[in-house]
């Protein structure tokens, strides 16, 4: 065999054995990977809310009536003092039946026929004065003549005083049973018939504002202190939000919030201005007894930065309870449990290494790092359970 022949074989011998080589050596796992970096950290818990007007007004019936067909409606814009948001007539008296009509019918007979034996009775007794003062005159003349007795005359002047009094009497029994038949009458007066009830009373709007609900536009009777309308002024609005008790403890009033998916662009400002002392019990979606605390905001956008918004309109809102400026953050893919601490996968010369890390504050994906790590080292995200230490990594494409 010659020497060319042999150098051939053994190349191709190299070749092989290299490839096979090349096919059995590890190769590097695709990862994903990330860099560590400094950067503002916020926490915040979120929770859906509703704006509310914060002083809506209730307007009620004044009176008992009859209340007129809403002059206003839902939306309308109204002035203090001057424009009317309801008309409330006297109510018109009830309807009848056939024994309660024949009983009052009945009463005005009776009322008439007292009537009039009370003129008779005056009429009687105005005769009587007339006798006891001629009588009074006579007796004082022959009294001054010395015919009759001092006696005699003081008779007389009994006599006078007394049909006096019968006739101031019979005057006011005849008023009484004058009043008694108009009383009588009066149950008689029909719906359609009767008077004085053009009379109304006009309610003006106590502040200026919108109408927000009106309870009936219909006209109807109402009693009173009935709700007729509910007023509000929309420049003026808060928002509500229910926490869960364990979240509501981490946040302070006057803690900054910020206001999203509200309808209208960008972000709105607002701070808290009130937590409820007491908490609430609400049953979840899942049947879960949740303890809930209601929270109160301000805007701080001014009403023209929120044009649209009104009362009751859903809203999501975020409450920061804790923020922090240049702290050093890895993604929270990057860690992983480690006995009783964290780890994280950081990327040496190619190599996966186990490598402890501090963590403190986690929002948003993201984590502040207090030790273990510096600013610019590389860290492998989601890392497998199948990863070790020490493995050869390369950059996923």
């Amino acid at each position: 065999m010659g020497w060319t022949r042999r150098i051939g074989i053994g190349a191709v011998g190299l070749g092989l054995a290299g490839a096979l080589v090349w096919a059995l050596w590890p190769q590097p796992t695709a990862v994903d990977m990330a860099v560590i970096a400094r950067g503002d950290l916020q926490v915040s818990v979120a929770a859906e809310g509703v704006t509310r007007v914060r002083e809506p007004y209730a307007v009620t019936a004044p009176i008992t009536g009859i209340v007129e067909r809403a002059p206003v409606a839902v939306g309308d814009s109204v002035t203090r003092g001057e424009t009317t948001i309801a008309v409330i007539r006297p109510a018109e008296p009830a309807l009848m039946d056939a024994r309660s009509r024949a009983q009052a019918e009945a009463a005005v007979r009776e009322a008439e026929a007292a009537l009039a034996l009370a003129d008779t009775n005056l009429r009687r007794a105005l005769t009587t004065l007339t006798h006891a003062q001629s009588e009074l005159t006579r007796a004082r003349a022959l009294a001054a003549a010395g015919t009759i007795s001092q006696r005699s005359l003081e008779d007389a002047e009994s006599a006078f005083t007394e049909a006096s009094q019968a006739l101031a009497g019979a005057r006011s029994e005849r008023s009484l049973q004058e009043a008694t038949l108009g009383r009588a009458q009066a149950q008689l007066i029909a719906p359609d018939g009767a008077e004085g009830v053009t009379n109304a009373v006009r309610l003006t709007a106590p502040i200026s504002g919108t109408v927000l609900s009106v309870e009936d536009p219909s006209a109807r009777l109402v009693q009173a202190g009935a709700p007729l309308l509910s007023l509000g002024d929309l420049q003026d609005l808060e928002i509500e939000i229910d926490l869960l008790s364990a979240d509501a403890v981490q946040v302070a009033e006057g803690a900054r919030a910020q206001v999203e998916r509200w309808g209208g662009e960008g972000v709105l400002e607002a701070v808290v201005r009130r937590i409820d002392p007491a908490a609430f019990t609400r049953i979840s979606a899942l049947g879960i007894e949740e303890q809930r605390v209601r929270l109160r905001l301000d805007f701080l956008t001014p009403p023209e930065g929120r044009e649209g918004l009104g009362d009751r309109y859903r809203v999501f809102v975020r409450v920061v309870t804790w923020e922090g400026a240049d702290r050093l953050l890895a993604p929270e893919a990057a860690l992983f449990r480690q006995g009783a601490g964290w780890a994280v996968f950081r990327v040496t010369e190619g190599r996966a290494v186990i490598t402890p890390v501090e963590t403190g504050r986690r929002a948003g994906g993201q984590v502040e790092l207090l030790g273990g790590l510096q600013a610019g080292d590389t860290v492998v995200l989601y890392p497998a359970s199948t990863l070790a230490d020490g493995a050869a990594v390369v950059a996923r494409p």
